[in-house]
């Protein structure tokens, strides 16, 4: 089964290339920009990639680089129940393998420490995974060290091919520590976006050399020049028919911390004006019912879900981008949001938290400004500062741009995830070719 627009044999000629399933936990996905310009990035330096997803879409929209994206999409059955007699004839021809028993033994430890449907539903589908596996794989691959994660292991096991992992954020922080330990021992390599999130699983894991640091870093081919924002009016926040438009991008999801946002909005003095722009889906009822509370509810506008496009344009809108992120409840982080860098593309200063890989982008008060998480009055504090100091804001997404262009482009982190999943040097693969 493919994605509409796919033709199954896609993927081009790739003659020799190494043929890698990539299981993702849905595909395509508004969210996960950074794993399909991964996935086009590798396809064009000539790796063979079949995209497995264990759920559709259900974003109403894609990017453009979804669109650029030749690999055919197998869609695993989401809920078992669904598709019995597809999941039955999978067992039946998984369970001649030699390696399946080995992988039941693994599925049922894991089963009896996590009790859940879950847990059922990863070992399905990677029957349904083994059952279906287009010729030639020689590597499975997750993104996502959890639930896809799973997946990749007991097809590993039931056929015998090595796989391998992409660690990112919520399933660093929230997959419990004896199954990271026990997936870090069985695959080849794993690579993670941030120094913090490499620290803490090279420390759990056997070999700590198997884990490895590969920033997702950024297309910037597919952004353009920034605006010039030296010519741009010197918005201040001192007149209310020209506000300071803060912009914001991300799901509304507790790692966020647009709750504490709105309180700190709520904090600013009534003569500075502002107008806060959100990009992004989930429940916002409760965000809006608080910001109405504290009088705000005027100076927000409330986007939902957006297209690429359309986020770069908010982005070129914008005179200062926020983004506070928190550790959640149940240890749910962000790992170094791809959306600070977009923003730093288009030379906006950048305001956001000390947490996971933030700081690894972000210098203080030299490439932007940091606060401590869940603290609405320093954010507060932070805003209103640079609301107020149009000069500063300029100076700060200046050398946030020159820093990123520097060190967090996107060539770097695929070279490396080339040499790892065997691909020939670029260097070497056109002197062969000479």
């Amino acid at each position: 089964m493919t994605h509409p627009g796919r033709a199954a044999g896609g993927g081009g000629s790739k003659r020799n290339a190494p043929a890698v399933a990539f299981v993702l936990k849905g595909y395509p996905r508004l969210s996960e920009t950074f794993i399909a310009q991964e996935i086009l990035g590798l396809e064009r330096r000539g790796l063979d990639i079949r995209i497995v997803s264990l759920r559709r879409p259900t974003d109403h929209t894609d990017h453009p680089v979804h669109r650029e994206i030749a690999a055919p999409v197998l869609y695993l059955p989401e809920y078992l129940h669904e598709a019995p007699a597809r999941v039955l004839r999978a067992w039946w021809r998984a369970r001649r393998m030699p390696g399946y028993r080995a992988a039941r033994r693994a599925w049922r430890a894991d089963f009896l420490r996590d009790r859940t449907r879950n847990r059922v539903r990863r070992f399905g589908q990677a029957l349904v995974l083994v059952a279906e596996l287009p010729d030639g794989i020689e590597r499975i691959h997750a993104h996502f060290l959890h639930t896809p994660a799973s997946v990749a292991r007991y097809a590993s096991l039931i056929t015998g091919l090595p796989w391998s992992c992409s660690a990112h954020a919520k399933d660093v922080w929230t997959t419990p520590a004896w199954e990271i330990a026990e997936k870090l021992e069985a695959l080849d390599w794993l690579v993670t976006c941030t120094e913090s999130g490499r620290a803490y699983l090279a420390g759990l894991g056997p070999r700590r050399e198997t884990v490895k640091l590969v920033y997702h870093g950024l297309d910037l081919s597919r952004f353009p020049q920034p605006p010039g924002r030296t010519g741009t009016p010197r918005r201040d926040g001192a007149d209310p028919a020209a506000p300071v438009v803060v912009l914001s991008v991300g799901r509304i999801v507790p790692k966020k911390g647009f709750d504490v946002l709105i309180e700190a909005l709520g904090r600013l003095p009534e003569t500075l004006h502002w107008r806060w722009v959100h990009i992004g889906g989930g429940p916002r009822e409760t965000l809006e019912r608080r910001a109405s509370q504290l009088g705000i509810g005027d100076r927000i506008a409330w986007r939902g879900a957006q297209a690429q496009e359309t986020v770069l344009a908010a982005y070129r809108a914008a005179d200062l981008f926020v983004l506070p992120c928190r550790i959640a409840g149940d240890g749910d982080r962000d790992g170094l949001p791809n959306v600070l860098m977009e923003a730093q593309s288009q030379e906006l200063a950048c305001l956001s938290s000390t947490i996971s890989g933030i700081p690894e982008l972000i210098d203080p008060g030299k490439t932007g400004v940091l606060v401590s998480p869940d603290d609405a009055a320093a954010l507060a504090g932070a805003l209103e500062d640079l609301i107020a100091n149009p000069d500063q804001r300029r100076r700060l997404g200046a050398a946030a741009l020159a820093r990123l262009r520097a060190d967090f482009g996107q060539d770097a982190g695929l070279a490396t995830l080339a040499r790892l999943f065997g691909l020939e040097p670029p260097a070497r693969a056109a002197a062969a070719g000479t």
